[in-house]
């Protein structure tokens, strides 16, 4: 079939086939406005999924064609690997021409990325006042609330009116782009409360903002962690989320938006841990990817020889009865499926903190009954398949009780090793599926066989 045909013309978001076909034809053609002609009215978002599905000598190009037409949005929308790409093709001041306009989180964000050159013609292009904002958000810890949040923000003595608020907003000072809030502060610009711009548009001018305020509001340290952060908006539906210093003084927001980039990047995060292949993304070269996963596919050859340690151990019982050998990969892959089943909940439990020290004990007892119950039920069949195969009862006997075994074990190792880990301090996510794995196939060969050389020789 074509690839024409494999690739729907009409998509819900983003570019179309025709689109990306039009676009490298002009840039083959080195038609500089024909390209603008096409991207320029594009989203930045769009623009920038167009240069995450070319590849690197067409978006080399396609940036050479379109000088100055990137936009600071555009490079914010990027994938992470393939923003520093990008932003090494550009020049210093057209790199500085495009974030100029960028709120001040998302020009930390490209920033911290950027060699010393790049950085100082960025840092160049802002304003004094921006630049010291950039500057102070870079000195905190990489994963911060305040590494992470916008300066840009809107705030009012708590004393205020509705009227004051809105002659405020009415006069010429200059306001973020985007805010959803008017955060309440009070002479020493802590933050008390904030109240929504609907309220303020639906009640009278005379009315006191502190009777408007959201019982939401909380604050967050600019220490805190920005993922803990993004979690504590989710949790209570909050639409700003004020950051302040260690003397409570209010000094930028973490938005909804963000928070869900969070929580969506950190999700994505834990996928890719589970399956051992790092943080890396379709547009990672050959080198970088093969970087990334050999270290877990190491880990895995590891796993493996424990695992064929304890199968030499049953040598002379596999010699005695050559079945076994061919229900062997059942108990273990059955394990294996059901210790990643309880793994995989755990992990993401452990990461949006529903899995806490008060309900740990019923989350393993829960896990380990379903592993029971579902190792009972495949244990009758897999008992039948082992009379009817091979028409010895009492191998049917041995695989069905391996089989209960190893799935209770699965499901308690699924459980407790992410939250040992957890305790440990180190990422469940990273590091729990070679364990799991190994749990399960080590204890799947040894009852399987170890049960077999009691009962059968």
């Amino acid at each position: 079939m074509a690839e024409e045909e494999l690739i729907p013309e009409d998509e819900a978001f983003g570019i179309t086939e025709r689109l990306r076909a039009d676009v490298l034809e002009a840039v083959e053609a080195e038609d500089g406005p024909g390209v603008a002609g096409l991207l320029d009215p594009l989203h930045a978002a769009d623009v920038a999924h167009l240069l995450e599905q070319i590849d690197a000598r067409q978006r080399r190009e396609l940036l050479t064609v379109w000088p100055g037409g990137l936009e600071g949005e555009v490079l914010s929308e990027l994938d992470e690997s393939l923003r520093e790409e990008v932003i090494e093709q550009l020049a210093p001041a057209e790199l500085a021409d495009a974030v100029r306009e960028l709120e001040s989180d998302d020009v930390v964000d490209l920033v911290e990325y950027l060699d010393e050159e790049q950085q100082e013609a960025v840092l160049d292009a802002l304003d004094a006042g921006d630049r010291v904002l950039v500057e102070q958000a870079l000195t905190y810890p990489e994963e911060s609330a305040g590494r992470h949040m916008q300066s840009e923000l809107v705030r009012a003595p708590e004393d205020w009116t509705v009227g004051d608020a809105i002659d405020y907003l009415r006069s010429d000072v200059i306001l973020p782009d985007q805010f959803y809030h008017i955060i309440l502060v009070d002479p020493r610009l802590k933050a008390t409360g904030y109240v929504t711009l609907g309220r303020i548009l639906s009640h009278p001018r005379a009315t006191p903002l502190k009777r408007l305020t959201e019982d939401s509001f909380r604050t967050f340290h600019v220490e805190q962690d920005v993922e803990e952060v993004a979690q504590a908006i989710n949790h209570y539906h909050m639409i700003t989320a004020p950051v302040v210093d260690d003397d409570d003084r209010i000094v930028g927001v973490i938005t909804i938006d963000d928070a869900m980039m969070f929580l969506e990047e950190e999700a994505e995060e834990d996928i890719l841990r589970l399956a051992g292949v790092g943080e890396g993304s379709l547009s990672d070269r050959v080198i970088d990817t093969t970087k990334q996963r050999f270290p877990w596919l190491a880990v895995n050859l590891v796993t493996a020889i424990l695992a064929s340690l304890v199968i030499a151990l049953f040598e002379e019982t596999i010699a005695g009865l050559v079945a076994l050998a061919v229900l062997m990969p059942i108990v273990a892959s059955m394990g294996g499926n059901a210790g990643t089943q309880s793994l995989t909940v755990a992990v993401r439990a452990l990461a949006t903190r529903d899995l806490t020290t008060a309900n740990v004990w019923r989350v393993i007892r829960r896990e380990v009954l379903v592993g029971l119950i579902n190792g009972a039920i495949f244990a009758v069949v897999m008992g039948v398949v082992g009379v009817v195969w091979f028409g010895s009862p009492m191998l049917g006997v041995v695989i069905a009780v391996a089989m209960v075994i190893n799935l209770v074990v699965a499901g308690l190792a699924g459980t407790v090793i992410p939250v040992i880990l957890e305790r440990l301090g180190v990422d469940p996510a990273l590091a729990s599926g070679a364990f799991v794995t190994t749990v399960t196939d080590v204890v799947g060969f040894f009852a399987f066989l170890g049960l077999a050389a009691v009962w059968l020789l």
